[in-house]
């Protein structure tokens, strides 16, 4: 318990000064503003049908990065920011990735209890090959104990992902980036244990815009 306390700590306080983190000489920030026709996250509309509207701030160097992403359009947990901190980089066709992330909810739905930074964070691993991407995602804190993984491929402008949530539900998505900007998914739950998730594909217009 304790090493996971100092792990989430280490995590968001690397996170909240990234940029001190990275020689100036070496970092590169970066910003994105985006926007889609809802908040689809692993298979599911997490609004219901509301649009989503984000924004990213990332500073990044020697292959570690660590930013903020805000967001809305969960219809549950309201307005989101999440603090993330990671590294990454490759090995001729072999790539991988880890990072921590800090998911923060100041202001729910009626009923619901806001989430700080700290109260539920999730760790990330990604390992690839080529155009094949697995990822996996662990829960460290602030929620039952639960995992994620996907297995993907990217082929030119097409990229087809299988989803996993344990043993409650996959999901398929399929993704067509039209450029660097816009981009449109397919998504459908194809295993739903038991009947409790809307089974209908989900159509998904995504539009990110790089702020220079």
């Amino acid at each position: 318990m304790k090493m996971k306390q100092k792990l989430i700590a280490g995590a968001i306080a690397l996170s909240a000064m990234a940029g001190f983190a990275v020689p100036a000489a070496h970092a590169e920030v970066s910003a994105a503003v985006g926007a889609a026709n809802m908040y689809y996250w692993r298979g599911l509309d997490l609004g219901n049908g509301d649009p989503q509207i984000w924004g990213d701030l990332k500073v990044s160097g020697s292959g570690f990065y660590g930013g903020v992403w805000a967001g809305s359009g969960d219809s549950v947990g309201g307005q989101e920011y999440d603090l993330y901190v990671g590294y990454g980089n490759s090995v001729g066709d072999f790539t991988f990735d880890l990072s921590v992330w800090s998911y923060s909810y100041p202001k729910p739905s009626e009923g619901g209890e806001p989430v700080s930074p700290g109260d539920l964070v999730e760790a990330v691993a990604m390992i690839g090959y080529g155009p094949i991407a697995f990822t996996y995602y662990e829960n460290l804190e602030g929620a039952d104990d639960y995992n994620y993984m996907t297995l993907a491929g990217t082929f030119g402008d097409f990229t087809i992902k299988y989803g996993v949530h344990e043993d409650d539900l996959a999901h398929v998505d399929l993704t067509y980036a039209y450029n660097d900007k816009l981009s449109f998914t397919v998504g459908k739950v194809v295993d739903d244990v038991d009947g409790s998730y809307n089974d209908e594909a989900k159509f998904v217009v995504g539009f990110a815009l790089p702020i220079e």
